[in-house]
Formats: structure tokens, C-alpha cells, sequence
């Protein structure tokens, strides 16, 4: 949201003049700021210029020479290429030696035998709009060499303020003087507009259909319109817009398009709420219409000359025959406001958030009033909006104003009350609040504070304004508010009482903190990549992306690692590991929604430990690999398995897929196929594995304690001598199944090969470990558990003991 800080100053005059502070309490409240800059940077120099001369260039054709008036009789010749350039008109003019950002210096030329001296500017040049299709028309009463900065009312500050979802009512001037203003609601007024006269309006009200003021209004879904106000001005003129109200739009990064417009679009930025302007002489019967298609209304074109395809559920605003607009979103070509436009239809309405939502998805386009409308405006400020509006046409594009206007509005909105516990407050944040205390927090911000039935002394019942009714909705919305009031950095740094949850956390959530925990004590860094990838890495298709080339979603983690490796390898680190927990995308059925599954990935390079002089580093190799996805394929499903195979991607022959325990495939690693990594020569292997995780995983168990035993252990080493095919794991899972009660546990530690044993045979030591917490063990205990280990491992696998 850019903020012109003039404009929010004249809103609340007692607000603070340091720009510090504002960032400060704005950032207190929760909407920080972002950027802090002037409007008028570079403009200085930039000065009015009335074009007295037009002749064509000789020796050029799309050039032509303006002889540019100054004022004071002085007069310069400039060759200009634009094809709009028009005799009596005022445009921008920078003299030689003027730098501006993105062009550089102006200087002195000769421009194909003619002489030069400025250049006259499109918007986009001066950075003051996007539009480079032609000069930047200044107001018939700007003065020739006056500075542009004075004319257009440049000299201002604009702030970037970031607001979260949830706070629509901070997406205008109000809005944020509310928050900022010293009185808070009370020291906001809203200035008068130049010129205005007042706007005697009677709202007629109706449910389903209202005719007033020379228009019709029908709601015919009042489940996604709850309101709509129309009001009917006649005999406007149609043109530039005053200097002030340009500088205002300007200020905010707004293209100024005429005085009607422009009026909509300062209601917008000042008060949160969007409205749009009619051509009622092009609206068929002088009837509006709320309603969804119907058939034959497959298509519309919307204002920017786009033809729209239209669903079945989108709310479209209509007159007597056709639509006119797609509701909440964008109007139509054939209604738009013209030149030629005497008499207006001003529209104020309430729509559905979720259906606006839902239309700008569909459509993949979102405009400024589509922004506000899905997430919401004050229901209860409509009247005021219009209003607005009307005085600001009249101003400045004359005319009269119907003295009655329909007003049809089949869900009226009411105020709702919450609740307020003291005892609550002072439970979540853990500090006590008086009634009188959160009246002083609460009612600046514009809730209303009084007792509930019953005079419960513990209690307030809070009636939630207007501008507040989408976020505030329960008590622990309230008790954010105070806490918001009375500022997080005021509470008290120490640690007060609490009562801790009983809930547990999903498994899923459970198992995830379980991997973070084993993959950050291997030594890996989690990152976390975008999700938009090009198409030969999705199967997904986002219908409205943020690139063309990234517009599908990813199908898997791995290729989004490797190229932050690739990342960090351009910058000469060598040891990378980095993990991700994420969720991938399948295409599913038609007309299903896409599948979404959790992951995690891990890749790593470089060497096994980090370098140091007493020893020669080891570069990681497949081991390392298999021994992290063995130990994450156990954690995530245990009672699967891990076996070599072919891995599209990987080098052959060093590849793992890894199965659930009915042998579906879970996941794979293996050794990273050169060709998909852009690595420098130097770089070594790249090791991957992808996993992923069950949708409801097994629920981690409740650690029990046990007291440390009072009684020592008992150690018996055993010398064994073991056949080729016997695997040391089947040799200790022997033992443990023949150790019993007693035993603790089962070490492996030494093997050996060579002269004294037999060949096809191999010596494994094992340190065996008996304990009791009863009692302490004797040989008689001992010494039989130790000769039905040795009896099962010769019975069950040809062991021998070694003597």
C-alpha cells in the first residue's frame, strides 16, 4: 500500500511530522514499512512547457520541432518524437543539463540539422506513472515555467506499508490515519474538497428493487451483493482533472485520467472503498442489474479491451440486456465514461469477498478495487463513500446531483458484539488489564466498549466497527487489539505463568521437527525454494503464474537443491548440504484437484568433514548416501527397506530406491548424473535422496522414564567365528533374541581376516552386556544366558566359538 504522507496529514493534522516515528508506530501496530521515498526525486529542474509551435521535421518523419514557451516570452525549440504533441498544450519540460534516473543528462543537440535544447516527457521518463505511450498532458491551468514539482503538487513523501491479508481496512489513507493518529479514530477528519458544493442525498431503500434519482436497481443474488447504491449526477464535463487531485493520485502511483475517474480512484486510496462510473446514457433503460450469466453470456470484454471468459458463478453488474461489468473487478468498454459522457452512474457496493476472490482467479487478472473487495470493505462506510465521490465530480466536472439515489439493500448489516473477558486478557498475555485500561486501547481504534447484561464485572461487551467486522470476530481478536494498543514491546521481558497445551500436534507436524532435528545434527542447512518451476519440472500448470517461465508446480524437491548449490558453488563454497521439507505436485484426475504430498529432500557435495590441517580431507561418497537414507528411510517408514536400482537422474550403479513395507516406492537416492548440475570443474559428486512422507504417519510414543539401575553390569566378550554368507546383523539379532531379560546390549567391536582363520570364514568379537535391576548378577546367572547364545548361534547359523 503506498501512502502519500501530505495526504494522510491532512487527514490527521495532529499526526507527527517526523517520518521516523511514523515508521515506528506503524511498524508497532503491525503493518512495518518498507520504503520510504520522495515523489518529487530528480524533479526539480523539470519545469512546465506550453507548446506554441508544431511543424514537421524535415528530415525526418516521425520527428517533429515545438517551439516550447516558458513563460516570460521566452520560447526554445525542441525536436520531439511523440506522436500527440499539440499546439496550446502544456507538457513537461526538462532543460539541458537536467539528469533523470533511467535516461541520463539532457544536453544541448542537434537532432538531424535542428536544433534541440530539453526534451518534453512521457509519465514513464519522469517515473511519475508506467504509461509511455505519449506525453505527459498537464492541466490547462498549469503555467508555462513553473516548476512541475509545484504545478502537479509533487513536493510529498510516499510510504510503502506492508499489509497482511487480514487488515483490508488499512488499504486506504483512513485507514492507516486511524492507526497512526495521536486521537486515534477522533483525530481523523476528512478535509474539504476545493470547490465542492454540499450533497443533499436521500437514500431510498429497498430489498430486491429500488427506483430513485432516475435509475433502477435489482439485486438478484443477495447472497453475493448484500448492498448496492447508485447515484445519478447530470451535465458533468468530462476532462483533465485539477492540479491537487492529479498530485494526490500521482503521489500514490496512480495514472490521472479524467475528472470523473479520478474521483472514483481518490475515494479508493482515502477510503478504502472502490466505486465505479457509468455512462447512464449507455446503461439500456437506466437499470442496473446484480445478477450471474445467464446463457449466451459465455464472454466479456472488460475496459482494458480484453475479452473475458465468464463462469457460471461470477457476479456480474448489468443493465436492462447485457452486462456491464464484472462485479468487483473490472467494468466494461461499452459503458465506460467518455468524452463525450454528460450523466453518471456512480456505483458504491457491497459484494461477497469469497465470490470476488474466486472471479479474480478465475479470470487471472486483480485489480486495485478487486484487491480491497476480497478482503473486505466497511460495510457500514458506503454512504459516506458515495457522497464523497459526488462532491468531488461536482467540483470538478460541474453539474447537479439527483437529490434521491436507490439504495437496495436485502442483507442490511449490523454491528456485531464480542465478548470481552478481563480474566481472559490477562490469562493470554499474561498481564492484568483494568475495564478502564482496555477502554483506552480499544475505543481509538473504533470499537465500542460497554457492560454486558448482567453488569458481569469481569466482562465488556465491544461492538466491532464497520472497517473491523471481517478480522474481529472473537475474543482472542480483542485481546490481539489490546495487545497491539498497549504495544508488544511494553509487556515485561521475563517469563510469567502459563498453562501449557494439551493438544498434541499432528503426527505429520511431529515427524517433520523429528527430521529437522536429524538432518541440522548431520551438519545440513534447510532451505526452502520456491514451489514454481518451468514445465519439464511440473505436471501441474498454474493458471495464473508469476513467470512465464516457471509456471507449473513442482514435482519434485531435488532439481530446486541442486540449483541453490549451484548457487553457492558460483561463489566458491565447496561443502554444501542443504535439505528441504516441502510438498510436491501430481496431476490428478480430470477435474480433480492436483496431489499434494510432503517431502523431504537433501542434497549434499564437498567433503565428509570440514577441512583441517591434521588430516587429509575425504570427499563424501556413497556410503554417506546410503547410510543418511537408510537412517531417514527408518525414521520415516520403518518397516520398509532400502535396495540398490536404477534411478532416472542418478549415475548408473549408484542408485537406491527405497519401498514401503508392501513394496510400493517411497523414495530414491543416489549419485546426482552430471549432466543435471552446472558445476564448475572442480566441484566433486552431488548426492541426493527424496522421500516421502505418509499422510498420517505413526504417532511418536510417550517417553517414559526409568530410574538409572542401582545394580552394575556384567560384560562377557565373545570370539566368534563366523561363515562367509552370515551377516554381522544376523549374528546380533541372534544374540538379542537369545540374551533374554538380562541383556542390555550388544556391541560389534572387531573383525578380522587373516592367518588363523579358516578361509571362507571371518572372526567378529562381540562385547556382550548383562544387567538386573533387582539385583546384582552372579556367574550362575551369567553363565547360562552366555551358553544358550552360543548354542542358538551354532544351531540357527554355523557359528563357531573361537578359542
Amino acid at each position: 500500500m503506498d501512502v502519500s504522507l501530505r495526504w494522510l496529514r491532512s487527514l490527521a493534522p495532529d499526526l507527527d511530522p517526523d517520518v521516523t516515528e511514523l515508521e515506528r508506530v506503524l511498524t508497532n501496530r503491525g503493518a512495518p514499512v518498507e520504503r520510504v521515498e520522495s515523489t518529487a526525486k530528480g524533479l526539480d529542474s523539470v519545469l512546465v512547457g506550453r507548446v506554441e509551435e508544431v511543424r514537421n521535421h524535415p528530415d525526418a518523419d516521425r520527428l517533429s520541432v515545438c517551439m516550447v514557451s516558458l513563460g516570460d516570452g521566452e520560447s526554445v525549440p525542441v525536436v520531439c518524437g511523440a506522436p500527440d504533441v499539440a499546439p496550446g498544450a502544456c507538457y513537461p519540460f526538462v532543460p539541458p543539463g537536467t539528469t533523470l534516473s533511467g535516461i541520463g543528462t539532457i544536453r544541448e543537440a542537434e537532432i538531424r540539422g535542428q536544433l534541440s535544447k530539453g526534451m518534453l516527457c512521457s509519465a514513464r521518463e519522469l517515473g511519475l506513472g508506467t504509461d509511455h505511450s505519449g506525453l505527459m498532458a498537464l492541466p490547462e491551468d498549469a503555467a508555462p515555467g513553473m516548476r512541475l514539482v509545484d504545478t502537479l503538487e509533487l513536493g510529498d513523501t510516499r510510504v510503502e506499508v506492508e499489509i497482511t491479508a487480514n487488515r483490508g481496512d488499512l488499504l486506504s489513507h483512513v485507514g492507516i490515519a486511524r492507526e497512526v493518529a495521536p486521537g486515534g479514530v477522533a483525530g481523523v477528519r476528512l478535509p474539504a474538497i476545493p470547490g465542492a458544493p454540499s450533497v443533499d442525498l436521500e437514500l431510498v431503500t429497498g430489498t430486491d428493487e429500488v427506483v430513485a434519482g432516475g435509475a433502477t436497481v435489482r439485486i438478484e443474488d443477495p447472497d453475493l451483493c448484500r448492498r448496492y447504491i447508485g447515484v445519478v449526477l447530470h451535465g458533468v464535463e468530462v476532462r483533465s482533472s485539477p492540479a491537487w487531485l492529479q498530485g494526490r493520485l500521482r503521489a500514490v502511483g496512480l495514472r490521472p485520467i479524467n475528472n470523473v475517474v479520478d474521483a472514483t480512484n481518490y475515494v479508493l486510496f482515502e477510503l478504502g472503498q472502490p466505486l465505479h462510473a457509468f455512462d447512464l446514457d449507455r446503461l439500456a433503460g437506466g437499470t442496473v442489474v446484480v445478477r450471474r450469466p445467464r446463457p449466451g453470456e459465455e464472454t466479456f470484454r472488460t475496459l482494458d479491451g480484453e475479452e473475458r471468459r465468464l463462469g457460471p458463478d461470477m457476479l456480474l453488474i448489468c443493465d436492462a440486456s447485457s452486462p456491464v461489468a464484472i462485479a468487483g473487478v473490472m467494468g466494461g468498454i461499452d459503458s465506460e465514461v467518455t468524452d463525450a459522457t454528460t450523466d453518471v452512474l456512480l456505483e458504491c457496493a457491497w459484494f461477497e469477498p469469497s465470490s470476488i476472490r474466486a472471479t479474480r482467479r478465475a479470470l487471472g487478472m486483480s485489480t486495485d478495487a478487486s484487491y480491497r473487495f476480497e478482503r473486505g470493505v466497511d460495510p457500514d462506510g458506503m454512504e459516506t463513500a458515495v457522497r464523497r465521490a459526488a462532491e468531488i465530480i461536482l467540483a470538478t466536472a460541474g453539474g447537479t446531483c439527483e437529490a434521491r439515489a436507490p439504495d437496495c439493500d436485502p442483507r442490511p448489516w449490523r454491528a456485531s458484539e464480542v465478548k470481552l473477558r478481563l480474566s481472559r486478557i490477562e490469562r493470554v498475555l499474561g498481564v492484568p488489564f483494568s475495564a478502564d485500561a482496555v477502554r483506552a486501547l480499544l475505543e481509538p481504534l473504533g470499537f465500542s466498549t460497554g457492560l454486558p447484561e448482567g453488569a458481569d464485572v469481569d466482562s465488556l461487551c465491544v461492538a466491532v466497527p464497520g472497517w473491523r467486522s471481517y478480522d474481529v470476530t472473537r475474543e482472542i481478536d480483542l485481546i490481539e487489539e489490546v495487545a497491539r494498543a498497549h504495544g508488544y514491546d511494553e509487556f515485561p521481558e521475563e517469563l510469567g505463568s502459563y498453562r501449557p497445551g494439551t493438544v498434541p500436534d499432528h503426527p505429520l507436524f511431529q515427524l517433520e521437527d523429528k527430521l529437522r532435528d536429524t538432518m541440522v545434527g548431520r551438519g545440513f542447512y534447510e532451505a526452502q525454494t520456491p514451489a514454481f518451476v518451468p514445465a519439464a519440472e511440473g505436471e501441474v500448470r498454474v493458471t495464473n503464474p508469476v513467470s512465464m517461465e516457471e509456471d507449473h508446480l513442482r514435482r519434485n524437491l531435488v532439481p530446486g537443491l541442486l540449483r541453490r548449490v549451484e548457487y553457492n558453488l558460483s561463489r566458491g563454497v565447496r561443502d554444501v548440504r542443504l535439505f528441504e521439507l516441502g510438498t510436491s505436485f501430481r496431476r490428478s484426475g480430470l477435474g480433480e484437484p492436483p496431489h499434494e504430498e510432503a517431502r523431504i529432500a537433501a542434497v549434499m557435495t564437498g567433503t565428509r568433514a570440514p577441512r583441517h590441517w591434521s588430516a587429509t580431507p575425504e570427499a563424501l561418497d556413497l556410503w554417506d548416501l546410503k547410510e543418511l537414507a537408510g537412517a531417514l528411510h527408518a525414521e520415516i517408514w520403518p518397516e520398509g527397506r532400502v535396495e540398490p536400482g536404477r534411478v532416472e537422474g542418478a549415475e548408473p550403479n549408484a542408485g537406491f530406491r527405497m519401498l514401503d513395507r508392501d513394496g510400493r516406492e517411497v523414495g530414491w537416492a543416489g549419485e546426482v548424473a552430471a549432466e543435471r548440475v552446472d558445476a564448475p570443474a572442480w566441484a566433486g559428486s552431488f548426492w541426493a535422496v527424496e522421500l516421502g512422507l505418509p499422510a498420517v504417519p505413526r504417532g511418536r510414543e510417550d517417553a517414559v522414564f526409568e530410574p538409572l539401575p542401582h545394580f552394575p553390569a556384567v560384560e562377557r566378550d565373545l570370539a566368534l567365528l563366523v561363515p562367509a554368507g552370515v551377516t554381522a546383523a544376523a549374528v546380533e539379532e541372534a544374540v538379542e533374541a537369545s540374551g533374554g531379560a538380562l541383556l542390555e546390549s550388544v556391541i560389534l567391536f572387531d573383525r578380522y581376516e587373516g592367518p588363523g582363520v579358516p578361509d571362507g570364514w571371518r572372526s567378529l568379537a562381540y562385547r556382550v552386556r548383562l544387567q538386573s535391576r533387582e539385583r546384582t548378577l552372579t556367574d550362575e546367572d551369567v553363565d547360562p544366558v552366555a551358553r544358550r547364545i552360543v548354542d542358538d548361534l551354532k544351531g540357527k547359523l554355523g557359528v563357531e566359538i573361537r578359542f
